[in-house]
C-alpha cells in the first residue's frame, strides 16, 4: 500500500473508532491534529517542481514544533493559530501548521456570530446615499470625492480589519475534507515560505465595491479583495485548492450607472514584487476575474520577479486573467481551459514586458469563443506557445499556434519568443489531448487524502 493511500486510510480509522472526532474536540487552536493529518500536512513542495521550488525552496510550516500544530474551526481559531493578534501575525515567522476542519466565516465574531455589511459600514455611508451621490448624470465622469466617497473609505478599513486574514512566514494552512473558508481573504504579504493546500475558497465578497468612472469608456464597478493575495512574498506554493464564488455570483449582482455592480476580485493574484510562487492542481470555477501577475504597468521593483508557474489548474467557465502577466517569467502548462460564456474576454493577457510560456494546455471553447480570443495584448511583445490543443464547440480538438491564431485577427503581432525556457517542472510534461483525464480527476480540494 503507497504511503498516500495508508495515510488516507488511517484517518478514515480515526473517524470511524472515534466517532464525532472531527466534531466533539474543543474549538479552539490547541486542539489535536490526528498523526496520519500531520504527515501530511508537513508536507513540502517537491524538490523542482515550478518556480517556487528554486533556491531554497518551499517547505512552509514543515518544522513546526509540535505546539505549533493547530486544528481551527473557526476564524478566531485561525487567528489564534496564525500568532493570535491578526493585525500582527504577518510577522509572525514561527513555524507553524495549521489544519482546517469545517467552514471558517471570515464575518464570524469572537463569539461565533455572524456580522452584516452593514455592521462594517461607517455610520456616514449607505449605498442608496452614494448612488444618488455620485451618478454620472449629475456627478459626471470624474472619480467620486467628498464625505461620501471618505465614509466608504472608511468602510472598507472596517472590512479589511474583520475578513482580510494575515498568514505570517514559515506557514502551512491544509484543510480536511470540506475545509471551507468563506468571506475572507487570505493575505500573504511580506511573508516567505507558505503553503496552502486543500481548502475551498468562497465568496470573497466586498461590501463597499468602488464606482471607478475613468476605468474603461463608461466606467466600472471595483473592489478590494481577493481570495488569495500574494504580495511581496517569495517560495509560495497554492495547491490543490478550489476557488468559487459559490451562491452569490457576480452575473446575480444589478446593475449601477449602467455597469454591473462588481463585489469580487482575483481569486489569486500575485503582486507588489511577489516572486517564485507554485500554483497546482487547483480548480476556478466560474468567476471572471481569477489571476493578476503584476499589478502596474510601472517599470521598476516588479522587474526580475513575479516569477510564477502555473501547471495542471483547471479554469471552468471563468472569464479573464488565466492569468494575465506582468513583467514575470510566467510557466503555464497542462492546464485544463474550459471556456463558455458569453461574457468571456480572453485566457491569457501578454502584459508589459512578460515573458510567458504557455505548454500543452488543454482549450475547450463553448459557443462563440474562437481560438483567436484566447490571447489578448495588454501591452506585451511576445509570448512562446506551443504543444497547445483547442477545441472548439461543435469541432474536433486538433493542435493550434495560440500566437499565429492571435496575429491573423489582430494587430500588432505578438511575438512568438519569450526568451526563455523553463527548467524548474514538476514531472514529465503530459501531452495535452491527456490533461483533461489527469486535471479532471484530480484538480481541486476534497481530492488528496484528507
Amino acid at each position: 500500500m503507497s504511503p498516500r493511500v495508508l495515510g488516507a486510510a488511517l484517518v478514515a480509522l480515526f473517524l470511524l473508532v472515534v466517532p464525532g472526532a472531527a466534531a466533539s474536540a474543543a474549538p479552539d487552536a490547541t486542539a489535536p491534529v490526528p498523526r496520519p493529518v500531520e504527515r501530511f500536512a508537513r508536507q513540502a513542495l517537491p524538490s523542482g517542481d515550478g518556480w517556487a521550488a528554486d533556491g531554497t525552496g518551499t517547505t512552509g510550516g514543515s518544522t513546526a514544533a509540535a505546539d505549533q500544530l493547530h486544528l481551527v474551526r473557526s476564524r478566531a481559531d485561525l487567528v489564534r493559530a496564525l500568532g493570535g493578534d491578526n493585525a500582527t501575525n504577518r510577522t509572525n515567522a514561527t513555524p507553524k501548521v495549521i489544519v482546517v476542519d469545517g467552514v471558517i466565516d471570515g464575518f464570524a465574531t469572537a463569539d461565533g456570530g455572524l456580522l452584516g455589511c452593514a455592521d462594517l459600514a461607517d455610520p456616514e455611508y449607505s449605498l442608496p446615499a452614494y448612488l444618488a451621490a455620485y451618478d454620472p448624470a449629475g456627478w459626471g465622469m470624474v472619480p467620486p470625492t467628498g464625505a461620501l466617497e471618505a465614509a466608504r473609505v472608511r468602510s472598507v478599513a472596517n472590512q479589511t480589519r474583520q475578513t482580510q486574514i494575515n498568514v505570517g512566514p514559515n506557514t502551512t494552512i491544509v484543510g480536511l475534507r470540506g475545509a471551507t473558508l468563506t468571506g475572507l481573504t487570505m493575505m500573504i504579504d511580506t511573508a516567505d515560505n507558505v503553503i496552502v493546500r486543500n481548502l475551498t475558497f468562497d465568496d470573497a465578497r466586498d461590501c463597499f465595491p468602488a464606482w471607478s468612472p475613468t476605468d474603461g469608456a463608461a466606467g466600472n464597478w471595483n473592489s478590494q479583495y481577493d481570495q488569495v493575495s500574494v504580495r511581496r512574498s517569495e517560495h509560495v506554493w497554492i495547491d490543490h485548492n478550489t476557488f468559487t464564488d459559490g451562491d452569490n455570483p457576480d452575473s446575480a449582482q444589478p446593475t449601477y450607472f449602467g455597469r454591473p455592480y462588481q463585489v469580487h476580485d482575483g481569486s489569486l493574484d500575485v503582486t507588489h514584487t511577489a516572486d517564485l510562487v507554485t500554483a497546482s492542481y487547483n480548480r476556478f470555477v466560474g468567476r471572471d476575474k481569477l489571476m493578476l501577475i503584476g499589478s502596474s504597468n510601472t517599470v521598476g521593483p516588479d522587474v526580475g520577479r513575479l516569477r510564477v508557474t502555473l501547471r495542471h489548474n483547471l479554469f471552468d467557465r471563468v472569464l479573464q486573467r488565466l492569468p494575465r502577466i506582468r513583467f514575470g517569467q510566467v510557466d503555464v502548462y497542462n492546464n485544463w481551459y474550459r471556456l463558455a460564456g458569453e461574457d468571456f474576454e480572453y485566457a491569457i493577457g501578454v502584459g508589459v514586458q512578460s515573458a510567458g510560456y504557455v505548454e500543452n494546455n488543454y482549450f475547450a471553447l463553448g459557443a462563440g469563443i474562437a481560438a483567436d480570443d484566447l490571447l489578448y495584448d495588454w501591452g506585451g511583445t511576445a509570448v512562446t506557445t506551443r504543444g497547445n490543443w483547442v477545441r472548439v464547440d461543435g469541432d474536433g480538438a486538433g493542435p493550434v499556434d495560440l500566437v499565429a491564431a492571435y496575429n491573423a485577427t489582430h494587430d500588432p503581432d505578438l511575438g512568438t519568443d519569450a526568451g526563455w525556457t523553463p527548467a524548474l517542472r514538476g514531472g514529465p510534461v503530459l501531452p495535452a489531448p491527456l490533461v483533461p483525464l489527469v486535471v479532471g480527476a484530480l484538480a481541486g480540494a476534497n481530492r488528496l487524502p484528507l
